[in-house]
C-alpha cells in the first residue's frame, strides 16, 4: 500500500510515467526492461511537454475479439507479433498492455474479458509468485460470468534466469508460448 509501480513497454509510455511519478507523493518503483533498450519496436518519437500517463491506467494495443492477453513490459511485444501470428489463423487477439501494475487498471481488463471471454496472463516473472497470478486470481472471482474458459497464464519457469542467450531462450516466454497458450484457449 502507498507504493507504486511503473513498468512501461516503450518510450512514450516511460516519460508519460515518468512526469507522473515527478506528480505524486508516493513513493515510485520505476521498472524498465533492458531488453527493451534494444528495440525497434519500443522506440518513440518524444511526446510533447506536459504529456503524462497515469498511473492505473492501462492501454489496448491491439484490438480483438476472441481472447484477451494481459501483458506488461516486455512481454507487450512478444503478445503483439504472437498475435500477428495468430491472425494468420483467424485467431483475433486483443492486447491489453497494463503499464502500471501497482495500480492496476482492472476496469479496462474486465471490459476486455466481457469482449472477448478469455483471458490470457502473459508475463516475465514466474508462474509461482509472479503478478500474472494476481491479475488472473481477480479476474477470475470478478470476472467469472464473462468467462467461456479458464484464465490461463505464460511466465518464466519457476529458476533463475539464466545469462546465456540460448538458455534464457529457454527460460522466458517466447512468442511460440504464447502462440500455443491462445491457440489452446481459444479451442477450448
Amino acid at each position: 500500500p502507498g507504493l507504486l509501480i511503473a513498468f512501461p513497454s516503450r518510450a512514450r509510455d516511460a516519460v508519460g510515467l515518468l512526469r507522473s511519478a515527478f506528480d505524486t507523493g508516493d513513493p515510485v518503483l520505476f521498472l524498465e526492461h533492458k531488453h527493451l533498450y534494444r528495440q525497434r519496436s519500443a522506440a518513440d518519437p518524444m511526446p510533447p511537454a506536459g504529456w503524462t500517463v497515469p498511473f492505473g491506467r492501462g492501454a489496448v494495443v491491439r484490438p480483438g475479439r476472441h481472447v484477451t492477453v494481459v501483458t506488461w513490459g516486455a512481454t507487450v511485444a512478444v503478445s503483439q507479433q504472437a498475435a500477428e501470428v495468430l491472425a494468420a489463423d483467424g485467431v483475433d487477439v486483443e492486447v491489453v498492455d497494463l503499464r502500471t501494475i501497482s495500480p492496476w487498471d482492472r476496469e479496462l481488463v474486465a471490459e476486455s474479458v466481457a469482449r472477448t471471454g478469455r483471458l490470457l496472463v502473459v508475463h516475465e516473472d514466474t508462474l509461482t509468485g509472479g503478478f500474472g497470478g494476481e491479475v488472473a486470481a481477480w479476474v477470475a472471482e470478478h470476472c467469472f460470468w464473462d468467462l467461456d474458459a479458464p484464465v490461463t497464464r505464460v511466465g518464466a519457469a519457476d529458476t533463475f534466469v539464466a545469462y546465456a542467450p540460448n538458455l534464457e531462450d529457454a527460460i522466458l516466454p517466447q512468442v511460440d508460448d504464447v502462440v500455443a497458450a491462445a491457440s489452446r484457449l481459444v479451442r477450448l
